[in-house]
């Protein structure tokens, strides 16, 4: 999948944040439901202007982000 037909960053738009394109729902948010345990068909009812798709979007622009930077994690 290639995320970046589905998420936007605007500086006009949600102050820059990453957004699913046409929307104000931010990435961010569409990961911390996920990280709540939502699945995609939840996260779509709660936020009807996104699909499976840009959920999915999401989680592909994230995994990009984390091979970015190495995060040192405390013992």
């Amino acid at each position: 999948m290639n995320w970046r037909e589905h998420i936007t960053v605007d500086p006009e738009i949600c102050h820059g944040r990453a957004c699913i394109t046409g929307t104000r729902v931010l990435v961010a948010t569409i990961l911390d439901n996920l990280a709540a345990g939502l699945d995609s068909e939840e996260i779509t009812k709660s936020y009807p202007s996104i699909t499976k798709e840009s959920v999915q979007a999401a989680m592909c622009y994230a995994a990009e982000l984390a091979k970015e930077r190495t995060v040192a994690l405390s013992e």
